[in-house]
């Protein structure tokens, strides 16, 4: 085994030694489909706890996107995101105005494999997400047969708070449900209204705004 599987084994078992997760499919099964995980944003370990929380064999094909400018910021991030999590970087702000910020999603999906994003665009410690981004529509209008998994990830805030860098074990849970996508005649925003309270109900007890 080459370096960088043997981290990814070792990150994705530290993961689930630190936080107790396990992947709860309550809506799908963990199955090889190509799909697009939505999920809510709390901290940036947020993508290597829903990574983890994947059976192996699906790990090889579901890539993350990570910003760009965070995630290449130091040699050792640059090989995790690239090496070891096969990440889609993507930019927070555009070089120019005709650049797309969702062209390397859609080359990624365009190759087959499955993506982790988070429509929120930014990392919220309110609890509820933020409204939701419009790329997450635009993404399953060119890909309908890519399914679309609401994915709910609880308390990972506190195991990696904004600004921190040493994970504090903390329980934590990782939820699947059914997937989605756009109706008939849907908008924009009818559509991401219903992504984000699709995400939401995935919380443990439900929720309450």
């Amino acid at each position: 085994m080459v370096l960088a599987e043997i981290t990814g084994l070792f990150l994705s078992w530290l993961a689930r030694l630190i936080t107790g997760a396990q992947g709860h499919w309550k809506g799908c099964p963990p199955t090889s489909e190509q799909r697009i995980y939505f999920a809510n944003h709390q901290s940036h370990f947020d993508w290597v706890l829903i990574w983890a929380s994947l059976p192996g064999e699906l790990r090889a094909r579901t890539r993350p996107i990570a910003a760009r400018d965070y995630w290449t910021s130091s040699a050792l991030k640059t090989w995790l995101t690239t090496a070891v999590f096969n990440a889609v970087y993507v930019s927070r702000t555009r070089a120019t105005p005709d650049e797309d910020p969702l062209e390397p999603l859609v080359d990624a999906l365009q190759g087959g494999d499955s993506l982790v994003i988070f429509p929120e665009g930014t990392r919220s410690n309110k609890g509820a997400p933020q409204a939701f981004k419009a790329g997450l529509y635009h993404l399953s209008e060119q890909f309908p047969e890519v399914q679309l998994i609401p994915t709910w990830i609880d308390n990972v805030q506190r195991v990696m708070p904004k600004g921190e860098v040493v994970p504090v074990p903390i329980l934590c849970t990782v939820t699947f449900g059914a997937p989605i996508r756009i109706e008939p005649g849907e908008d924009t925003r009818a559509f991401l209204e219903r992504a984000r309270a699709a995400v939401m109900a995935l919380r443990p007890g439900g929720w309450k705004e």
